[in-house]
């Protein structure tokens, strides 16, 4: 009887035993399955963070290591936006965007007076109305004056300054969007001396105050939405945005795509 009872707590304790393995196993297991779950949970939430800033840094044209990539045949001009998502502002503008008639046909001519050194500027209300009315009207109000250059490229091939952020961290006003998409170039390529308009991803009514100024030839791929309104372009004085570039950035999005080290603030830009 002592003997049947030893046995019988030694087998109860051998079940135990592998009662305890299984449910080791199972915890394992489950722990695997929700790791490999936070796992992807990241991924995904890692790809929505790069979307969200592809679409808003420095108010929306893309950076060059998003044009080698698309060069590179690793992502079409409007992967990063989804079919289905809409504008982040209307396709129509508000009574503050001045209207496009007010520049039909005109072309205006003036000075970008960056640090103290003059650009000479010609914006084309012919090609683009709407921004040519826009730059006009801004220009009139003095806006650009103080205002600062913050996002500089050094790229091999994509050579740009921006300006006219409000605030000067590349955000642009909300409150002040206009559209459509004008004079776009049919082959993404913006020749040394473009004056282009800087805007929100995927959108064509995404416009506000930002422009850029390319510096040497670049080429930027359209979005789903389409290009870069071309304003108008330099004249004279684009060394003043070389020298800029050859002073070095302050690398931010990338090793070629930042701040300026030397400060870049438009003392005026006027338009007649």
């Amino acid at each position: 009887m002592a003997a049947s009872s030893r046995s019988a707590r030694e087998a109860k304790r051998r079940i135990q035993q592998m009662e305890a393995k299984r449910e080791l196993r199972r915890g394992q297991e489950k722990r695997r399955k929700r790791d490999n779950l936070v796992a992807a949970g990241a991924g995904a939430a890692a790809v929505v963070l790069a979307v969200v800033l592809q679409l808003t840094a420095f108010a929306g044209n893309p950076t060059e290591d998003e044009y080698a990539a698309a060069q590179a045949g690793l992502a079409e001009p409007s992967a990063s936006a989804s079919p289905s998502a809409t504008p982040s502002a209307p396709a129509t503008n508000g009574p503050n965007i001045p209207a496009a008639d007010t520049a039909a046909g005109k072309t205006f001519t003036g000075q970008l007076l960056l640090n103290g050194s003059p650009l000479g500027v010609e914006v084309d209300g012919t090609k683009a109305p709407q921004a040519a009315a826009v730059f006009k009207s801004l220009s009139d109000q003095g806006y650009f004056n103080g205002k600062t250059c913050h996002r500089l490229t050094t790229a091999d091939k994509f050579g740009v300054l921006q300006c006219g952020s409000p605030n000067g961290d590349g955000q642009g006003d909300p409150n002040y969007t206009w559209g459509p998409l004008e004079n776009t170039p049919a082959d993404n390529t913006y020749p040394a001396g473009t004056i282009a308009v800087a805007r929100t991803g995927n959108n064509a009514y995404g416009n506000g105050t930002q422009f850029f100024i390319v510096y040497k030839d670049t080429v930027i791929p359209a979005d789903a939405a389409g290009g870069y309104t071309v304003v108008g372009k330099v004249t004279s004085g684009l060394d003043v945005v070389s020298n800029v570039a050859a002073a070095g950035i302050t690398p931010g999005a990338s090793d070629t795509d930042g701040a300026p080290k030397q400060p870049v603030t438009i003392d005026s830009f006027s338009l007649k």
